[in-house]
This record gives structure tokens, sequence and C-alpha cells, in this order.
């Protein structure tokens, strides 16, 4: 196996940089990332920062990717520190891990979870990225329904008018997924009460990252583990 030459070394701890400098900038400037700005943080000329990033789009693409996956790597290390058959464990590492990622670096949730960037349309390949912690949740009701461990009906039926959207998601499951969609008669619900909570998860973290539970809830750990096993319980978790 070769070892990368000096140049790609260089040119990839230039990159880090330069995404570093621009994260720096989401925390003041929000997603109005200005390339001249990022580059004179660096000391750079803009001309040498597009040798490396092409435009802001493609900057932002990379920071949105690396965020993804940043948090996707917490909930995915936590979850499997927990035993394969804690199935609330589970599903608990995979909301707490979550929540701590994003109080920890809220200016790269608001990148993700935020309003759109205006006049930004994200490439395809950050969808990969963007369903790991969904595929985790679905991983989850997935092992509970093959060991019988999850309960046999959800609280209430998805509507008809739901099952062509997730009978698509299905057919539509990306290749490069950590796992196999669920399969057999209930996988739509399977899917369906992922769908749910990974709503429940990101809604409930977005209103605590942007301050809407400000001056109403003070024990935020207790609230969020609270509505989290709520969510475990509509699951049907043991």
């Amino acid at each position: 196996m070769s070892t990368p030459s000096m140049r790609a070394r260089v040119r990839a701890e230039l990159t880090e940089e330069i995404k570093d400098a621009a994260r720096r900038r989401l925390a003041t400037d929000g997603a109005n990332l200005v390339l001249r700005a990022v580059a004179r943080d660096l000391g750079m000329v803009p001309s040498a920062l597009y040798r490396y990033f092409a435009s802001r789009d493609q900057l932002l693409t990379a920071l949105i990717t690396d965020a993804y996956n940043a948090l996707g790597a917490e909930a995915e290390a936590a979850e499997a520190r927990v035993k394969r058959g804690d199935l609330r464990g589970r599903w608990m590492a995979v909301c707490r891990a979550a929540r701590d990622w994003a109080l920890a670096n809220p200016a790269e949730y608001t990148l993700i979870y935020g309003s759109p960037v205006p006049g930004y349309a994200a490439p395809s390949d950050t969808v990969s990225p963007a369903t790991r912690v969904v595929l985790l949740l679905v991983a989850i009701l997935a092992d509970g329904s093959t060991t019988g461990q999850r309960a046999a009906k959800p609280a209430r039926r998805q509507p008809a008018a739901l099952r062509p959207d997730l009978k698509r998601l299905l057919e539509q499951w990306p290749e490069d997924a950590p796992m196999p969609p669920p399969s057999g008669p209930r996988a739509e619900t399977i899917l369906a009460g992922a769908l749910t909570a990974w709503v429940h998860l990101f809604g409930l973290l977005s209103f605590e990252v942007f301050g809407r539970l400000d001056d109403m809830i003070v024990t935020r750990a207790e609230y969020f583990d609270h509505q989290m096993q709520v969510m475990a319980d509509l699951a049907g978790l043991p």
C-alpha cells in the first residue's frame, strides 16, 4: 500500500484547515459563508482557497457531510457499546449521543437542521451521511421485531396514504447503508416507527438548541430522557 505523497498530505492538511476556519465562521456568521472571509482568516489570498474549494456551495457541502458523519459516528459508537439484546438501552444511547453532539456543536447542528441556506441545494451524496442516525433506529426496531422483543402492533396503524412513501423508501434503500432494509410484512411498520422517532428526536433537539425551551424547562436532560422513553414506548420496545 503506497503512502500519500508529500503534496497530497499538505493538500489534505490545508483542506482541513480551511474547513476548520469555515466552522469558526459558522459560529459567528451562520451559514452565510463568504470564501474571501475564510481566506482572510487563514492569511490566504482568495485565489489560493479556490484551488481547494471551487465555490461556497462546495465548501458548504463538505461541512454538511462532515457534520452528518460526526453526528452519525457519535451515535453509532454509543449504540455499539450497549449489549445487542438491550433494545431500549441501544435506543436511549443513540438519542443521548445525538443530543450530546448537538449541544457541543450548535453551529454545525444549525447548518444541517436549521433553516435552509438560501440559494444552496445539497447534492445527493449528502443523503447517506444524513441517514446514519435514523438507520440505527430502524436497526433497533428491526432487531426487536426479529427476536420477538417488540410489541406486535403499533399504537396506531399508519394511514394508507403513507404506504406508497414507505414502500418507495424501502425500495430505494441506500446500497452503502450499514444494514439491509427491514424485511417481511412488517417492514413498512418498522420504518414508519423509526421515522416517527427520528422526527421527534430532532424536533426536540432543535427546540433545545434554538432556545425554544428557555424559561420553560430547566431540567433539560431529564425532560429529554422522558420524551425519548415515551417514543420507545410508542415504538413497542420492552
